[in-house]
């Protein structure tokens, strides 16, 4: 009833984005077209929102969907220019658990497999054709996240380049032997993207080949 009720509201959100000029600029500025939007199904919080959404009304919805294509959960991102005093920039419900972005990545996937830090990151990679799956946050690697990608025979993470994202890439690869860290030095994959284009990505993994 739960994921029911979340769907539910997930397609409401989906039909409100493309009346919300500052989502579409958004996700336009960031290189991500209709294909993605409607393969991630993402969205903006209505004002027909679950009781328990009303605090992120016209923020992103970025649904983390299960390998059925229903949200389990829900991680928003605030659209406005400012400083996000009083919230953060992206938020989930108080109680939520940690969760894997783009699972469905891992089950379609073949024998690579790749890792970022943020949900943008991974939905540009997908759309080059890359399998990823995010962990938010640069702690945010588990034991429990190493089981669910040890069938792959490599797995590529992509670390922003940045101390927290040395963090993240070190600590994957330290706990799995056939883990390889993508350098990045513009940015982020989605900032790499933007300011160099797809053929940046394809040269960053490259040189990352194990």
């Amino acid at each position: 009833m739960q994921v029911a009720t979340l769907d539910e509201a997930l397609t409401k959100y989906e039909a409100t984005l493309g009346e919300d000029v500052r989502a579409v600029t958004f996700l336009v500025d960031r290189g991500i077209g209709p294909l993605a939007v409607a393969t991630h199904r993402l969205g903006v919080v209505s004002e027909d929102c679950l009781p328990e959404h009303r605090r992120f009304i016209g923020f992103l919805a970025i649904p983390y969907l299960g390998t059925d294509g229903r949200p389990v959960q829900i991680r928003f991102r605030c659209l406005r220019q400012h400083e996000h005093i009083g919230h953060g920039k992206y938020m989930t419900l108080d109680g939520d658990p940690a969760r894997v972005y783009n699972v469905s990545a891992i089950v379609n996937a073949e024998s690579d497999i790749h890792v970022t830090e943020g949900e943008i990151d991974a939905i540009i990679l997908s759309m080059l054709g890359y399998p990823a799956v995010a962990i938010p946050g640069a702690s945010g690697f588990q034991s429990h996240h190493r089981r669910m990608l040890a069938g792959f025979s490599r797995v590529f993470v992509w670390g922003d380049p940045d101390e927290a994202g040395a963090q993240f890439a070190s600590k994957i690869t330290r706990m799995m032997g056939q883990a390889a860290s993508v350098r990045l030095d513009v940015g982020d994959i989605n900032e790499t993207f933007l300011q160099r284009g797809e053929d940046a990505i394809h040269a960053a993994l490259a040189k990352s080949i194990i």
